[in-house]
């Protein structure tokens, strides 16, 4: 990865520059627990005056959280599509580069890229990756073209996953609710008078 493209530190923000407005930012908790595949906003900000020292991803940048609770978690990475830069906090790196970011977001979701992410991650209570063993990573380079093409269809195929496990929900919620109709008619019975 350190040959197609650079890999930038964030710097620190803390829970007390949180604010409600502010200048858009990207937390690493929130790259595990709020985001998904990639993002075109930001879920918090953090106080403007924090501006000179913070370090920001660009539009089309990879945001990657540097640190986890397990070996599988640490590395998960957001692409980030917004119009706008977004301050990325100090456990994250942001990985610029002329490739697609949704292609490199999910090419770090496979196993090929976990299963070489083992030997790179510092294993102390909290694991922790680091820019020279990003920079190490293997990842396939189709042309752009490629990339687009393969990117269409995963975000395809995403969309008709998220689809399919909102409408079970709702499908099971429906069936529960005519199996109890038809019980509550079938266990009904007429007063003797």
């Amino acid at each position: 990865m350190g040959e197609v493209g650079t890999f930038i530190r964030g710097r620190r923000f803390v829970k007390a520059d949180v604010i409600d407005s502010g200048i858009p930012s990207i937390h690493y908790g929130e790259i595990y627990t709020r985001y998904g595949v990639s993002a075109d906003t930001a879920i918090t900000q953090v106080r403007s005056d924090l501006r000179e020292r913070l370090r920001f991803a660009e539009p089309g940048d990879v945001v990657i959280a540097a640190v986890g609770e397990t070996v599988l978690d640490v590395g998960k990475a957001l692409a980030w599509l917004g119009d706008h830069r977004v301050a990325v906090h100090d456990d994250c790196f942001i990985f610029r580069s002329p490739m697609n970011p949704k292609f490199v977001t999910y090419y770090m979701q496979t196993k090929e890229f976990n299963d070489a992410k083992v030997s790179i991650v510092s294993r102390a209570k909290v694991k922790r990756l680091s820019s020279d063993g990003l920079g190490r990573m293997p990842i396939p380079l189709p042309t752009r073209r490629e990339q687009d093409r393969v990117v269409d269809m995963l975000d395809a195929f995403h969309e008709l996953v998220s689809d399919l496990s909102t409408g079970l929900p709702g499908e099971l919620a429906a069936r529960r609710k005519q199996y109890e109709y038809y019980r509550d008619r079938l266990l009904t019975f007429p007063v003797a008078s």
